[in-house]
């Protein structure tokens, strides 16, 4: 991924807008993707955006595979991040399963609004999927990270919304009449569980995971020292706020019985379990965040095209550097709706997200690069704890993959491809 990591020496990077042409050896991604014009604010939203998403919607499913004591752990365990280091392969197969983990949702709650209106209707999912995808082809045309600052503002408005919404519902419906029996117990057993829990894990990963903070970090204004940290601690405070109360909440509502998306259990025997309206507006708001986050992601797969396809020297705007822009974005969207719409498995892709990318990048990677880098004593805790954490997470993540390609294969047993979920 051709990142370009901003600091004081952003304006010499970047060059001048509308004027001074950009020297000869910066990419076209990076100069018109990646302004540096942000404030802190700004950065704050966009990693909101980039890490809070409706996503958290499945991590009470993964408290069901590993339980109280585990699941709260690996919630808590999981929040610190190494993601500035980042490998460009990985990256990019993040951001881009990103893409198709957000169209399959944005799908899923255009299906959940149809039938809370026509129970009875005939309209399957990947027609859904294929809809939400105008839309995401549409905002694609957005120009740069800078350019969705309002709407990442808006962004982070919905996910605290949507977030409020799942929390006061899974409540409400614990302690209404038609509560499901509760059972905290592992539903499954032997060589299952354990699958089952590398799963949860993967999932839970990829929920706290953001591949593109070397990105959004490029965007903001020199001087760039402490701005980052203002934002992730803007970002982590939502995170704190949201994360915990729908795992918890949903979890004990639900029990071993939540399913993959939470918003799934709100409908018992094909009747929803709390009143119409307020599954509308609920879904309303994650639909609207979920385009967001994933115009979010599609950001940094568009810098890499742009490297490609785009001029430097030209503007923008010109017709030269607009006409590849429109196509090449076109096509990325095309593709991930296609995979949304052939393998409509949201927990799946979210435990192969977390095992092949978001482990790696964020456990295995860092520690690595820290200690070539920075070469700590072998003698000392740092070496052998960078050391420890990047072994496990690397059997972790084998495990994981194993995992998470096996359940897929599961499923594939009982849904076909453009399978009506």
């Amino acid at each position: 991924m051709a990142a370009v990591v901003a600091d004081s020496s952003s304006d010499s990077i970047f060059g001048k807008e509308n004027g001074v042409h950009p020297p000869k050896q910066l990419d076209a991604g990076a100069l018109f993707v990646l302004k540096s014009k942000g404030s802190w604010l700004h950065c704050g939203y966009h990693l909101t955006t980039s890490i809070v998403a409706p996503v958290l919607l499945s991590l009470p499913f993964a408290l069901a595979l590993l339980g109280w004591v585990g699941g709260v752990a690996c919630l808590i365990l999981a929040g610190p991040r190494w993601g500035k280091y980042v490998v460009g392969p990985l990256q990019f197969g993040i951001c881009y399963g990103a893409v198709v983990a957000g169209s399959l949702l944005g799908g899923q709650s255009l299906k959940f609004i149809y039938l809370l209106h026509n129970p009875n209707g005939t309209m399957k999912l990947y027609q859904f999927i294929s809809i939400f995808g105008v839309l995401i082809l549409f905002l694609a045309q957005i120009p740069s990270f800078h350019s969705l600052r309002h709407i990442n503002l808006v962004s982070l408005t919905l996910c605290l919304a949507f977030s409020a919404c799942v929390t006061a519902g899974t409540i409400h419906v614990g302690y209404s009449k038609n509560a499901p029996t509760r059972d905290y117990s592992l539903n499954s057993s032997g060589v299952n569980r354990v699958f089952g829990g590398v799963n949860a894990v993967s999932i839970i990963a990829t929920t706290y995971a953001c591949g593109i903070i070397p990105e959004i970090q490029a965007t903001i204004a020199p001087p760039v020292k402490g701005k980052m940290i203002k934002g992730l601690c803007v970002c982590y405070s939502v995170i704190l706020v949201t994360y915990f109360s729908v795992a918890i909440s949903g979890y004990w509502a639900f029990g071993n019985q939540a399913m993959g998306t939470v918003l799934s259990n709100f409908m018992g025997n094909g009747q929803p379990l709390l009143p119409t309206w307020f599954l509308l507006m609920t879904n309303i708001f994650i639909l609207l965040q979920i385009s967001a986050v994933t115009v979010v992601y599609l950001q940094p797969t568009n810098e890499v095209f742009e490297k490609w396809f785009a001029d430097p020297k030209m503007d923008q705007f010109s017709y030269r550097n607009v006409v590849p822009r429109l196509i090449s974005r076109s096509i990325s969207v095309i593709i991930g709706t296609l995979i949304a719409a052939m393998l409509p498995f949201f927990g799946d892709i979210m435990a192969v997200l977390g095992a092949f990318g978001c482990i790696p990048l964020d456990f295995i990677f860092p520690m690595v690069v820290y200690n070539v880098t920075f070469k700590p004593s072998k003698r000392g805790l740092v070496f052998w704890g960078n050391t420890f954490i990047a072994v496990a997470s690397t059997a972790l993540a084998a495990v994981g993959a194993i995992a998470s390609i096996r359940q897929i294969v599961v499923d594939a047993k009982a849904y076909r491809l453009f399978a009506n979920m």
